[in-house]
Order: structure tokens, then sequence, then C-alpha cells
């Protein structure tokens, strides 16, 4: 379980005094002169091998380049960043620069853990990246905590045999009705085979994300992060579909409801579903372990009321507040996030570059590859999200959501009941 960060003023001050010898602080600035060139710590997060690979790679070329600025790359891991990171600021031990995602770093950017490093970004990246993407980093008082870099959207995977054999059409266009999803699903459902998998051990990200796709903010939040919540229709529209699908038209299999998505991603694959929904970066391990007459694609975009829309939640670079190496740790991010660099980091992960010229550059790289083109097409349309700035939010996605939603799928709640979990928790939290 995670917990926030919530520091008195005296243990600020005593993280402050730490500071000198943190783990990402480094030396005084009036020592540096004289003793070698500025050594910033970079703590990534990156997972999968060729995305390890892409990082180091970029590390190495920026310190053969910048023998003054020199990075020291260290391994985190996205299970346990939110907890690494609360420990790391108490401790006064954070890494200058720090590898997350912006739903996560508004809460500490409120706290004052994170450094404005707006003034360091060249135009040239600012301009790439458009306006909704950077709203999600940027502060109430209109500080640029994070630079964002790779994105992340929901599709639906499909096994083109599977259709055919079913005498359906593979949907094409511009995007794809939750409704046509259901009705998909439904004409799939043949022979013992279930018409879609969905990983949903983690809930809360895929609904909280597509709920924008039906105006679902669940939100409402002032500049300081704090936040009231509002479950209506529109915030139940998504998981009230996917219980539907599972438990009325029982084409969507109930079972994957409580499975990681590389868990289901074998019955996909082994032909127990004709379609497969789930991040983008499951293409990566689809393209790896599909046997080679395995025949896929990726659908238009999800659409509800509001559109093909899903919330922005970017990784994101930032700089600790507690840096004695600010501006430098800024200009290594805003290196990271050239184009070249980029796009070669999402290729790595089958993710979308935040940035326009980063897009570019992987459309070209991979205009013969299958599923890319799609799978770019659903970054068209993503949207800052309430949620990202409430500064509560991470605690009440994993005490209150998360189980509430998992009580949901399995049937052993009413939608109703889903409802007033939900906001009960948050009140309980913000209360």
């Amino acid at each position: 379980m995670r917990r926030q960060a919530y520091l008195s003023a005296g243990a600020i001050a005593v993280a402050a005094l730490l500071a000198g010898c943190a783990f990402g602080g480094g030396a005084a600035p009036e020592e540096t002169a004289d003793e070698g060139p500025v050594e910033i710590t970079f703590q990534s997060l990156a997972y999968q091998d060729s995305t390890i690979a892409a990082t180091e790679e970029i590390v190495d070329r920026w310190n053969e380049e910048n023998p003054d600025i020199q990075v020291k790359l260290t391994q985190g891991s996205w299970d346990n960043v939110h907890d690494q990171l609360v420990t790391q600021f108490q401790g006064g031990t954070a890494p200058d620069v720090i590898h997350d995602e912006s739903s996560d770093i508004l809460g500490f950017a409120n706290q004052g853990y994170l450094a404005d490093i707006g003034p360091y970004l060249s135009d040239d990246v600012k301009g790439a990246v458009s306006d909704d993407v950077w709203e999600t980093v940027t502060t109430g008082d209109g500080k640029i905590i994070a630079a964002p870099t790779l994105l992340q959207t929901y599709v639906v995977f499909a096994n083109e045999d599977a259709f055919a054999a079913a005498g359906v059409d593979v949907p094409t266009g511009d995007e794809l009705s939750w409704d046509d999803l259901r009705d998909l699903s439904k004409d799939l459902t043949v022979d013992g085979q279930f018409g879609v998998g969905w990983g949903l051990k983690q809930p809360t990200a895929a609904i909280i994300n597509t709920a924008l796709g039906f105006g679902g903010d669940y939100f409402d939040v002032e500049d300081d992060g704090t936040a009231t919540i509002d479950v209506g229709e529109d915030e139940l529209a998504v998981p009230a579909t996917i219980h539907a699908m599972a438990y009325d038209d029982k084409s969507l299999d109930p079972v994957t409801l409580t499975q990681s998505g590389s868990d289901v991603m074998p019955g996909f694959l082994g032909g127990s579903y004709a379609m497969y929904v789930g991040g983008n970066f499951l293409a990566q391990q689809i393209s790896e372990s599909a046997p080679e007459e395995f025949n896929w694609t990726v659908l238009p975009p999800l659409a509800g009321s509001a559109g093909p829309v899903q919330a922005a939640n970017p990784q994101t670079m930032s700089v600790a507040a507690e840096s004695k190496h600010v501006e430098q740790s800024a200009q290594f991010i805003d290196y990271f996030m050239n184009a070249e660099n980029q796009a070669k980091l999402a290729l790595g992960d089958w993710l979308i570059p935040a940035s326009s010229d980063a897009r570019a550059e992987l459309e070209t790289q991979t205009a013969d590859q299958n599923g890319w083109a799609e799978l770019l097409k659903t970054g068209e349309n993503l949207s800052g999200a309430p949620f990202q700035k409430a500064s509560n939010y991470p605690q009440w996605k994993d005490q209150y959501a998360t189980p509430g939603l998992q009580q949901y799928f399995a049937n052993s709640i009413t939608r109703e009941q889903l409802a007033e979990q939900l906001t009960s928790g948050w009140d309980s939290i913000t209360g």
C-alpha cells in the first residue's frame, strides 16, 4: 500500500540539512569548480530490455558529448516508485533526475519537492508538445515540474483469423464505439471462444483514463491540488460496459478481469479470445511472442459519447528541488526530449511520444510495421484529466478505487455500491 509524503516543517528542514550528502544532492556549487565535472543522478524506470538499452545509449552519448556534466544512471521500478520517492524525499536522498508519471508527481510538486524546470527547457522541446499534455505537468501557479515523454493508451488488439472464421469484418475507420465493441464481442463468442479478454487485475488506470471518452472527469480540482469527487453515469459508463459484457452478454471472459495483461496474453495468442484489450505497450510482447502464423492488428481508437478521448498520463522527467544541479539536470532532460531519443525510447516500448517531432520520426521508422499506424492514431485525442492534479489520487487509487473496481468486476457489489465506495473513500481521505 502506498502512502503520501506529508511532512512537517521540521521534517522538511531536516531533509534540507541532509541534502548535502544526499544521493542526488552532489557537492556544493563552490566545490564543483575545483573537483571536476558535475555529477547528476538519473533514476530510470525503463523495464523492457530494448528500452533499458536505449536509455543507456542516450546516457552514454550525453556523457561523451558533455564531459563537464556526467549522468550516473540507476535503476528504479514502476512497482514501488511512489513509496521509494516518499522515502527519498523524506531522507534528502532523491536522485537529481526523476522518472515517473504525471498522475503521481503533482502531489510531490504541491509539497515543494520538485523544481520548476520551465526556464531551462528549449523552445523546440516546448513547442513540440501540445498544450493539453503540458497542462498535465504544470502546477496551478504555472510552474513546469516535469517534461512529458511517452504516453500510454488503451487499445483493442484483434486476431484477424478469428474474425474471418466467425465471418466478422475487422473494423476500420477513425474510431470504434464501446457499443460496437460490445456487439463485436458477442458476434465473436463462438465455439467456446470468448470475444474478448481484458486483464484488469489493477483496473483503476484503465477505467479512469478511458472515462474521458464519456466526459467522466471524476474530480473537480483546485489550483493547490485539493479536490472533490463526483461519480455519476459518465464516470461509470466504462466499468458498466465491461461488467455487462462479462455477466450479461457472457462475451468477455470474467476470469481475465482478475488477471494482469501479461497473464491474459497467452490466451489471446492461443486463440481463446478474438480480441484483447490492454495498454499499447503490450504490442511489444505480442510482436515478440506471437506464433509466426498469428495475424493480428490494432482496431480503431475506442470512443464514447465524447469521442475517442483518453487521458494523457505521460511518463515524466522531473528534477528534485533539493538538487544542487537543477539547471544541469534540466539540460540533460532537454537533451533526453529530442526527437531522435524519444522515438528510440518509444520504439522499444511501443509507446507514443509526447513530442510531435518524435511521433513524425517514429511514423517514418515504422511505416511498414504491423500495428504502429493504429497505435499512433490513438494518441491524437489525448487530453489532460482532473485526477492527474488531485494530490490524494495515488492514495485513493490504491486504498479505495482498485479494491472497489475489483469487487465490482468480480460481481460481488453493485454499480451503486461501487459509486458509494469510490465517493466515501475519497471523502475519508480528504475529510
